[in-house]
């Protein structure tokens, strides 16, 4: 009974996928190019910003477009791109420190 249950566990365990960052090809960067300078900031659903790794030496800043699973590559030395992130930066920044005050009351 015990090497039946521990050949399904076993079997489970093989057919169990893990998966990595499926969305950076390993050896290449994500962005094929700069990216572009400007996106509306009304149209941009998540940011991600992506670090210098071995498999890709650009730090790499994608955008999720709302209402599309589009997929767009900021460029990181823009302005906007600068800006964007600094706006997002103080916010998370506010909203830890409401936080942080809410908590010591």
């Amino acid at each position: 009974m015990k090497i039946i249950i521990a050949m399904v566990i076993l079997g489970c365990l093989l057919v169990v996928e893990v998966k990595g960052q499926a969305r950076v090809p390993k050896g290449r960067c994500f962005c094929a190019d700069k990216g572009v300078n400007m996106v509306p900031p009304k149209l941009i659903e998540k940011v991600e910003i992506i670090p210098p790794s071995p498999s890709c030496k650009n730090q790499e800043i994608v955008v999720t477009l709302k209402n599309s699973t589009e997929q767009k590559c900021l460029n990181p030395e823009s302005k906007f791109t600068q800006k964007y992130i600094m706006k997002a930066v103080e916010r998370r920044e506010d909203s830890l420190s409401t936080v942080k005050s809410l908590l010591k009351k």
